[in-house]
């Protein structure tokens, strides 16, 4: 529906006819746009699976691609954060937005050992008190998922991390019932002490799931962090600016965000490391992504 009002408000901004084309259709369709020979560029937002699809169609007519993908984004709590920030925002990055449907969930919460216990509480408290609905309501702000399949796939994702072990199920995990039940509206979940090579903390959910992992330091939060086949976004709670900086260059991510949500911006330019994709948006690396360099070379007597 965003994409139809997008091209809704491209006529009304006087845009000439042709320049930005909406193509409602499904796979057949999309395949047949990757296909066809005068296609000069393609960017995909999606899953890695998905895209490998893309990729194989596109290479037909070597058509070149951008794909900004997936993510299992670290957000990593140190020791001196404000826990009060950092639990508010970790909620809203992690199972708030979306209901978690969003590539940039941080739903990797790392948490030093030393603030466990108190980071927890508020965590908790902050997700059970976040007003669920109609996602129309501006007081609401957590809402469903965006079908049944999606609803059933969450789920049976809960149900086997429980039956895994994963970790300890802190909160949620249900469908919500009530005058809710007709809809696709799964409770806010998370899963502490959770092992970061399970299952739970490798695959991307997309929906309202977070794990809760412990680290001792510094280097072991690098090392928890960057240890996944994703890196499209990762976000850091400290109040340490030297850290920020130190910790945030090594980490293997697109983006960074200290002490804020991904708050995107379209001069600044958007995109991942390993299976999170390659090439970016916005700003001018985004331009240059849709340009080609050409060399005139002219000899003249």
């Amino acid at each position: 529906m965003a994409a139809l009002r997008f091209g809704e408000l491209c006529v009304e901004a006087g845009l000439p006819a042709g320049l930005v084309n909406v193509v409602p259709a499904g796979a057949a369709g999309g395949e047949a746009l990757v296909r066809h020979p005068g296609i000069r560029k393609i960017h995909f937002t999606g899953g890695d699976i998905t895209a490998r699809r893309v990729l194989a169609a596109a290479a037909v007519n070597l058509t070149p691609v951008v794909a900004e993908l997936g993510g299992k984004s670290a957000n990593v709590v140190f020791e001196d954060a404000d826990l009060d920030l950092a639990a508010a925002t970790s909620a809203h990055q992690g199972p708030l937005m979306q209901s978690g449907q969003s590539c940039a969930c941080a739903s990797r919460v790392l948490v030093q050992d030393s603030v466990y216990d108190p980071f927890v509480e508020k965590f908790l408290a902050t997700l059970g008190s976040a007003h669920v609905g109609d996602p129309m309501d501006p007081t609401v702000s957590f809402g469903p998922v965006i079908s049944q399949n999606s609803a059933d796939r969450i789920l049976a994702v809960i149900e086997d991390a429980v039956a895994q072990n994963s970790g300890e199920l802190l909160l949620g995990g249900k469908r919500i019932g009530g005058e809710l039940a007709d809809g696709y509206f799964i409770e806010p979940t998370v899963f502490g002490g959770v092992d970061n090579a399970s299952t739970l903390a490798q695959t991307e959910t997309f929906g309202p799931v977070v794990s809760l992992i412990r680290f001792r330091d510094e280097a072991d939060a690098l090392r928890i962090a960057n240890d996944t086949p994703y890196g499209l976004n990762a976000f850091v709670q400290t109040r340490d600016l030297t850290r920020a900086h130190r910790f945030a260059r090594q980490l293997e991510a697109g983006s960074v965000w200290i002490n804020q949500i991904s708050l995107i911006s379209p001069q600044g330019p958007y995109g991942g490391y390993k299976h999170s994709g390659f090439g970016r948006t916005g700003g001018i690396d985004g331009l240059h992504e849709f340009s080609q360099i050409k060399n005139i070379r002219i000899g003249m007597r």
